[in-house]
């Protein structure tokens, strides 16, 4: 008999031991395909040592940042690929205080890189700013780093959301027809969509997110310090792991590969990327450090346009010793 229980408990101790020793799964979001870069990780997870060993990747795909606000709050998400301004949101206006930034995704104005484009139509009756009065301006979603560019823009040009304009809501691969259709007066461009031939044909750019913010901290990795706190080993591997694949999107020796997983993700020709992980595309630090003294200015404007009620101080709300760790690895 105690043999028995003896059996059984080795059994249990060793099923229980398979268990634990079970990859995690991180759910990392993304929204705009091949310049979110979460959305083509995978396409290179044979230059990640640790995945399948102490973590799996999986991306997920969302239509904005916002909705990414409650997928964290419903452990529906590890990471999330939040923009500046949907940082303080979490922070301040869902109860986040325990969000962390843990590396760069992309930066828009940075000198010689891509800024993201705000458009009309070519022939239309838009040539200033100022001309959008009483009209229509469509955004991906309220909140989003786009939006906010889009509505400090306005702002600054003496125009403010509902009084003198109409927001409406619709997703990146649709904007080329709101457009066309004359549903909205302008539309948010960005990579891959603002570089479309078809929209290229009908639009023209009134402003990018340069001319309204400046050097931006435009996309970040970000995750909540429990989840942090209980796997900072695995996320420090992942990184590792993040920081070999996105040296090699970065080498120009890899850039026609890098076209072709583009086309192959995207479904479009290999030749429409030839910006992709260039100077024409968004700036990205190779070692994943984000640039926390944009992020503090571009967080202080979401304040300014009353998008969230208190100040958020960025240091306090960012942990980079995982990427720093990470980078040490490949020396």
């Amino acid at each position: 008999m105690l043999g028995r229980i003896a059996s059984i408990a080795l059994a249990l101790l060793a099923l229980s031991s398979v268990a634990a020793a079970e990859p995690l799964r991180v759910r990392v979001s993304w929204t705009a395909p091949v310049s979110d870069w979460a959305s083509i990780w995978l396409e290179k997870k044979d230059l990640a040592a640790n995945y399948g060993k102490t973590y799996v990747f999986d991306a997920v795909r969302y239509r904005g940042t916002p909705p990414m606000i409650t997928a964290l709050a419903n452990n529906e998400l590890e990471i999330a690929s939040l923009a500046y301004s949907t940082l303080s949101i979490a922070v301040e206006n869902a109860g986040m205080d325990d969000m962390r930034v843990i590396s760069d995704n992309f930066q828009d104005g940075y000198d010689g890189y891509y800024s993201n484009e705000f458009e009309v139509l070519a022939d239309g009756p838009i040539h200033k700013v100022e001309d959008l009065k009483g009209k229509v301006v469509a955004t991906n979603a309220a909140g989003s780093a786009v939006d906010v560019a889009m509505r400090a823009m306005l702002h600054q040009n003496g125009l403010e959301a509902n009084r003198d304009y109409t927001i409406i809501e619709a997703p990146f691969p649709a904007m080329r027809a709101m457009l066309a259709e004359k549903k909205a007066d302008l539309i948010p461009a960005v990579l891959p969509f603002s570089l479309d031939p078809e929209l290229k044909k009908i639009a023209r750019p009134l402003f990018t997110s340069k001319d309204a913010l400046g050097l931006s901290q435009f996309v970040m990795w970000a995750a909540r310090k429990p989840f942090i706190d209980a796997h900072r080993a695995i996320l420090v591997d992942l990184l590792e792991d993040s920081l070999r694949i996105i040296h090699w999107y970065l080498d120009p020796q890899n850039h026609d590969a890098v076209a072709q997983i583009a086309a192959r993700v995207t479904k479009q020709p290999a030749s429409q990327f030839g910006w992709a992980f260039t100077r024409s595309d968004y700036y990205r630090n190779p070692q994943l450090l984000p640039n926390l003294d944009a992020l503090q200015r571009n967080v202080d404007l979401t304040h300014q346009l009353d998008l969230v009620h208190a100040k958020l101080d960025v240091q306090s709300h960012a942990d980079l010793s995982m990427v720093e760790e990470a980078a040490k690895r490949l020396k």
